[in-house]
């Protein structure tokens, strides 16, 4: 199950996002925001997701917001959570196989809805390669232990 968060300026590509996991066939939740408020802000949207993933409640996350940086940065605070800024196949593909990313990061006023099925298609099908990265990526959440 995938979690999926927008802030205002991610509102309509999130939509489109939804209407192509629908095509493909992935479950997700919706973890707003369901209407358009220009107030809406990245925080609260990369906070429900963050925490879903964090808690096991879903798999995967998609946030997007204008860049996906803020988006990013937000959700990386909660346990577990290892959310990256996707702007290529190859950062995709590398984050998937070598850190175990599982939030993927958008930027709608950066991509276009092609690209992002592209890195999408990417980050849900490429695996964690596992082995000397698994120690690794183990150390990320020792970090929040020693902080």
């Amino acid at each position: 199950m995938i979690a999926i968060g927008c802030d205002h300026a991610g509102f309509e590509m999130k939509k489109l996002v939804m209407e192509y996991l629908d095509q493909i066939g992935e479950e997700y939740q919706d973890k707003g925001f369901l209407v358009f408020d220009k107030n809406d802000d990245y925080p609260v949207a990369a906070k429900a997701v963050g925490r879903a993933v964090s808690k096991g409640e879903a798999d995967r996350g998609i946030l997007i917001c204008g860049t996906g940086i803020g988006m990013s940065l937000c959700a990386n605070k909660f346990r577990g959570v290892r959310a990256v800024v996707a702007s290529d196949v190859f950062s995709v593909r590398y984050s998937r196989m070598h850190n175990d990313a599982n939030v993927i990061c958008f930027g709608a006023r950066v991509m276009g809805i092609g690209l992002i099925k592209e890195l999408l298609n990417v980050f849900l099908s490429q695996p964690f390669e596992g082995g000397r990265h698994a120690e690794r990526v183990k150390e990320f959440d020792r970090i929040l232990d020693e902080n």
